[in-house]
C-alpha cells in the first residue's frame, strides 16, 4: 500500500493525539497527586500480535516506552477468552515491569469485532503495601517486602469491575479507600483511547491506518540507522556507579561498552556488578528501556515507535544486578538504576560524538516518602515527593537547574498541594548552591528543600542516588554536587549511613528532613570558562568568591568584577602545575 506523505503525517499525528488524550484524561481524573500533579504515568498503543510500540503520548514518561512493550507482551502470552471491555492489571516487575508501584492497565481494543491492537497505560500508585509507606524500602532483600505483586489478571471483565480481585488488592495496600479513584481514572483513560482510535479508523479505514503504522515503523528504523551511521565506528567504554544497594554499603558498577558498526549499536554491560542484596537490582525490561531512552536523548528528532529500537542490540547482562530475577528486590530500578544506565551510555558516547552529548545530569528522582496518621483528620496518608536536579553542561551551553529526571517528565508536586493535603510545611525550597559541576559550560544546580512534620507521628523513607559520587563531568569538566539527606529528630541530627537511602526514620511533630539534590556535571575544562560568566554566577549566589577562585581559576575584586591579570596568572600557574604532575582520576573507589 502506497500512502501519500500528507496522509501518512496526518495518521501519525492522529495516533499521537489518541495517546495524548489518554494522558490528559488520566491526569485530570486521577486522585493521587503523584499522577495528577507530578505526571508519573504514561499511555500508549501496542501491536495486537507482538506487543510492539505503535505510539506513545508526548506527556508520558520515556522510561515506560520500553517497559510497557514488555508488559503488554506478557499479557498477550497469558491472555485467554478476550472480550471487548476486558482490562488486565499487572505490576509484576519480572513480567516487563519496573517496580511494584508502577501499575499497568492493558486493554484489548476491538474494531468491528476484530482484535486490532492493545491500549495500555502505567500509573505510579503512592502505595502497594510492603514494609514501608510508599513502597521505597531501602533495606528490602526480597520482592515480597516491597509490596503486592500482581501477574496479569482481568480486573475488568466485559467492562465490569471484578469486585473479588479488587478486594484482594485493596486488602493488601495502604490508603485502600483512595485507590479506587486512580483505578477508575486509569480505566477511563483507556476508554477515551478506544473512542478516539475508533474515530481515526472510521475516518481513514483500518487497512489504511495499518499500512501507515508499518511505514512509520520502517521510517523510524531508517532514521535511527542514519543517525547511528554518523558515529565513527569503534567500541566506546563508559561507566556509572550506584551509591549502594541500601543493604551493603558498597558501590555498584555499571560497565558499558558501546560498539558502533555500520548503522547499528551494540550495548554490552556484562562487566557490571553481580546481583545485589538490596533493592537496586534492575529487571531486564527496565535495563533495555534505559538504553532506549538514553539513545532517544542523544537523537531526540527520531520519532518513537518499535522501529526506533531496531538498530539497538543489547547483550543481556545475565549474572549482573542489571538482570534481576525473582526474588531480587527492585524498588530502585526504575527511578534510580535506569538513570545510571543512561549515564553510562552518555559517558561512552561523549568520546565519539562530543558535539551531541553532554555531561551527566542529576540522575535521581529523589524518591522521598512520608507516611503516617493525621490526628486532625483521623486518616492515614502517604506523601510521595519527586525532586528535580541539575542538567549537565554541553557544548550548547550551561545545564539547566531543577530539571526533571533523565527518565521522564515527572516534576515535583506543587508544595502548596502537599501542604494542603498532608500535615507538613515546607520551610525551605531553594537552589542547591555550588552543586553545578565546574566546566567551560557549567552544570545546572539541584534543589534543597526542608519539610517539617506539623502534627502526629510519621515514618520517612527514601531511595535516592548520587550521594557518594556526583554526576560525572565530561571532557575535563568537574563532577556535579552530590545528593545529601539530613533529618533533625528530637533535636538530634541524623544522616543516613547509606547517604541517599534509608527507611523508617521516625518523625514527631516539629521534626524536619532536609534533602539536597545533585547538580549536573560540567562540560569542558573549568579554567576555560569566561571570567565574566563566573562573576555573574557569583553575583547570583550560585558560587562563592572562594569557589570561583578554586574551581574556575577566576579572581574577583571587591566589587565582584573579574580581576583579569590576577585570573590569568592564577590559571597559568595552575595549568603549569598540572603539566608538571600527572593528573590522576579515580572513580568508584
Amino acid at each position: 500500500m502506497s500512502l501519500d506523505p500528507i496522509t501518512l503525517s496526518v495518521i501519525q499525528n492522529g495516533l499521537q493525539q489518541v495517546c495524548n488524550e489518554m494522558d490528559l484524561a488520566f491526569v485530570r481524573s486521577a486522585f493521587s497527586p503523584v499522577i495528577a500533579e507530578a505526571l508519573d504515568r504514561s499511555d500508549g498503543i501496542y501491536h495486537r500480535d507482538t506487543g510492539e510500540l505503535i505510539a506513545q503520548g508526548d506527556l508520558g514518561l520515556p522510561v515506560f516506552v520500553g517497559t510497557m512493550q514488555f508488559s503488554t507482551q506478557a499479557v498477550i502470552e497469558r491472555a485467554r477468552d478476550l472480550s471487548p471491555g476486558d482490562v488486565f492489571i499487572v505490576n509484576d516487575p519480572y513480567l516487563g515491569g519496573t517496580h511494584l508501584m508502577d501499575v499497568k492497565f492493558v486493554k484489548p481494543y476491538f474494531y468491528r469485532e476484530r482484535l486490532w491492537c492493545w491500549l495500555a497505560n502505567t500509573g505510579h500508585w503512592p502505595d502497594t503495601g510492603g514494609m514501608v509507606p510508599g513502597g521505597f524500602s531501602a533495606n528490602a532483600t526480597e520482592v515480597e517486602q516491597e509490596g503486592l505483586r500482581l501477574p496479569p489478571v482481568k480486573l475488568f471483565k466485559r467492562g465490569v469491575l471484578d469486585e473479588e480481585i479488587l478486594s484482594i488488592i485493596l486488602s493488601n495496600i495502604r490508603l485502600a479507600d483512595q485507590r479506587i479513584g486512580d483505578i477508575q481514572a486509569q480505566a477511563a483513560a483507556l476508554a477515551v483511547g478506544e473512542k478516539r482510535l475508533t474515530a481515526l479508523l472510521d475516518r481513514y479505514g483500518a487497512d489504511e491506518v495499518e499500512g501507515a503504522i508499518t511505514e512509520l515503523k520502517r521510517r523510524a528504523a531508517q532514521q535511527m540507522r542514519a543517525k547511528i551511521a554518523s558515529i565513527p565506528d569503534g567500541t566506546y567504554h563508559g561507566e556509572a556507579w550506584v551509591d549502594s544497594d541500601g543493604v551493603v554499603d558498597e558501590p555498584l558498577k555499571i560497565a558499558m561498552a558501546v560498539t558502533k558498526a555500520g548503522d547499528a549499536l551494540t550495548f554490552d554491560m556484562t562487566g557490571s556488578s553481580p546481583p545485589c542484596a538490596g533493592p537496586m537490582n534492575s529487571v531486564i525490561a527496565t535495563t533495555k528501556s534505559s538504553i532506549y531512552l538514553a539513545i532517544k536523548h542523544v537523537f531526540p528528532e527520531v520519532p518513537i515507535n518499535a522501529g526506533t529500537f531496531e538498530p539497538l542490540h543489547i547483550v543481556e547482562p545475565e549474572g549482573t544486578f542489571l538482570y534481576a530475577k525473582y526474588p531480587r528486590p527492585v524498588s530502585g530500578c526504575a527511578a534510580e538504576v535506569s538513570q545510571r544506565i543512561a549515564e553510562a551510555v552518555f559517558d561512552a558516547l561523549v568520546k565519539a560524538i562530543p558535539d551531541r552529548l553532554f555531561a551527566a545530569p542529576a540522575g535521581t528522582s529523589g524518591n522521598f516518602a512520608l507516611g503516617g496518621m493525621d490526628p486532625k483528620t483521623g486518616r492515614q496518608y502517604v506523601m510521595y515527593v519527586i525532586s528535580g536536579g541539575g542538567y549537565g553542561g554541553s557544548r550548547a551551553g550551561d545545564g539547566i537547574s531543577n530539571g526533571c529526571s533523565t527518565i521522564g517528565i515527572s516534576k515535583t508536586t506543587p508544595i502548596e498541594v502537599m501542604e494542603q493535603r498532608y500535615p507538613v510545611v515546607f520551610e525551605r525550597y531553594a537552589i542547591h548552591e555550588g552543586s553545578g559541576g565546574a566546566g567551560e559550560q557549567r552544570g545546572g544546580f539541584g534543589v534543597t528543600y526542608s519539610v517539617r512534620l506539623r502534627r502526629g507521628e510519621a515514618r520517612a523513607s527514601m531511595v535516592m542516588d548520587h550521594g557518594r559520587f556526583g554526576p560525572r563531568g565530561a571532557l575535563g569538566g568537574e563532577d556535579g554536587g552530590t545528593n545529601a539527606v539530613q533529618a533533625h529528630v528530637h533535636g538530634t541530627e541524623y544522616v543516613p549511613p547509606h547517604r541517599s537511602k534509608d527507611q523508617d526514620i521516625p518523625l514527631a511533630a516539629g521534626d524536619t528532613v532536609t534533602v539536597s539534590t545533585p547538580g549536573g556535571g560540567g562540560y569542558g575544562e573549568p579554567f576555560a570558562r569566561d571570567p565574566f560568566d563566573v562573576a555573574r554566577d557569583v553575583q547570583r549566589g550560585y558560587y562563592t568568591m572562594a569557589e570561583a577562585k578554586q574551581r574556575f581559576g577566576v579572581v574577583l575584586d571587591s566589587h565582584g568584577k573579574p580581576d583579569l591579570p590576577a585570573t590569568q596568572r592564577l590559571r597559568a600557574g595552575a595549568l603549569q602545575g598540572l603539566e608538571e604532575s600527572p593528573r590522576i582520576e579515580a572513580h568508584g573507589g
